[in-house]
Formats: C-alpha cells, structure tokens, sequence
C-alpha cells in the first residue's frame, strides 16, 4: 500500500468555529481509558460543564476505521504490515469525523475523546523502534493537524499505568466480552512497552499541544478516588479557558 497522502478530501477543509475545548486521553491499550473519561465526564457534570464524548478509531462507523479493525485483525492481507498505510486510515477515520466533532464543539463545554492523533504516533513510532522526537511523530503531527486539518485538543492526558497493568486488563476484557477480542497491537507485549516510553517522550515535549500525566493507583479502577478525578477536572476546565 502506498503512503504518500497529499490531502484528506474526507476531512472537510479548514476547521469550522466552534467553543468547545478538546481533551484527547491517551494511554496504553488496556489503561482504562474508557473507564476514565466516564468518570472525568460525570465529575465534569456535576460541575455544571457540558460535556460530550467520541471514540477513535470509529468502529463501524466509517470505511477507513473497519480496514484497520480488518487488518489488526489479519483479514486484510498484508495491510496491517505497513506502519504508514495503518497510520494513514487512523488519520482518516479522524478526518471523517472533522465536521462532527467540530458539531460537537459548538454545543458543548468540553468535549472529551478516547484516543486522538497522539496515538498514532506512539503506535507507529513504537513499530517503527524510533523515539517520539522521531521522523515518524513528526509525520503523523503533519498529517493529522496539517494536511487533514484536524482540530488541536487543548489538553491531551496521558493515561500512565504500568504495562503489565493495562495488559492484564486487555486479557480480562477479552475474556469478558467477545467483541473486544485482542488484536494484533494488543498481543505484542514489546510493543506495548515501546509505545509507553513513546507516550512519555511525546507528553514530556507538549506533542502538539499541552499535555498532563494522570498516574492512578494501579491496585485500584482508574475511577476510583474522586480526589485524584477532581484533580483531572481542574485541569481540564483550566485548558478549556
């Protein structure tokens, strides 16, 4: 699969004027990531915030998203082998998504994301063995902010547990629901690992915009303690202005 991409028709041109502040929460497959955004969007409720929330990729909900589900999946040939084609489809399932989100925007406070672009250049540099000062990290900033004209979250939390942590969860989760099987990235304990020490270096630099470390107790859900909740809140509402 080629992968020089020089534009994103999907993504719907320059962005549309919106009030809404974007948080990405990011972390390894398995972090408790999910879990996370439910409790910061109740917390965030309770505060009189307007809150809405989107997942990536969009499963189900658009062509380039089910490639890759395909391809982590092996059904799509040799596809999940090229670390630039699987980059490609993320940034266009996200590029597809350009006019709701910027929907989304304009009628709520915050709107709180599991996964954004942040994550496609940890994965893909982790494949790659580069760090997240890389050629790869740099590549996908232009791809997914410039070229497909994706709007810049105020505030990316790193969601940061330990590898063995998120990857006993992936295990559980599997085994509790059929449809959340482990996929080829979920297998590759490596991987995993490389791709932490890439989410720290890209947190560390402010990668595309600012970014804040969210350390829960590992022997508890990422939910617990509304304290440590609250502490995310804050500095979600202090980046949304």
């Amino acid at each position: 699969m080629g992968v020089e991409v020089t534009e994103c028709p999907l993504g719907g041109g320059k962005e549309a004027p919106a009030v809404g502040a974007l948080v990405a929460v990011e972390g390894l497959d398995g972090a408790g990531k999910r879990t996370l955004n439910a409790a910061l969007a109740k917390e965030l409720d309770t505060r009189g915030v307007r809150v809405g929330t989107m997942a990536f990729p969009r499963y189900g909900q658009s062509v380039p998203a089910d490639l890759v589900a395909e391809a982590l999946h092996g059904r799509a040939g040799d596809l999940g082998e090229s670390v630039h084609g699987m980059a490609a489809l993320f940034a266009l399932d996200r590029a597809a998504a350009v006019e709701e989100l910027n929907g989304m925007r304009a009628k709520h406070d915050v709107v709180l994301l599991d996964r954004y672009a942040a994550s496609n250049a940890a994965f893909g540099a982790a494949r790659l063995h580069q760090d997240g000062r890389g050629e790869f990290a740099g590549w996908v900033q232009e791809l997914e902010f410039g070229r497909c004209a994706l709007p810049v979250p105020a505030l990316q939390v790193l969601l940061r547990v330990p590898v063995a942590v998120a990857a006993a969860r992936a295990v559980q989760r599997a085994g509790a629901d059929d449809s959340r099987s482990r996929d080829a990235f979920e297998r590759d304990d490596g991987l995993q690992a490389r791709t932490a020490a890439v989410y720290d270096e890209l947190a560390a630099d402010g990668w595309a915009s600012p970014w804040f470390v969210y350390a829960p107790d590992t022997e508890q859900r990422p939910d617990s303690g509304r304290a440590s909740v609250a502490v995310l809140a804050d500095r979600v509402l202090y980046s949304a202005g």
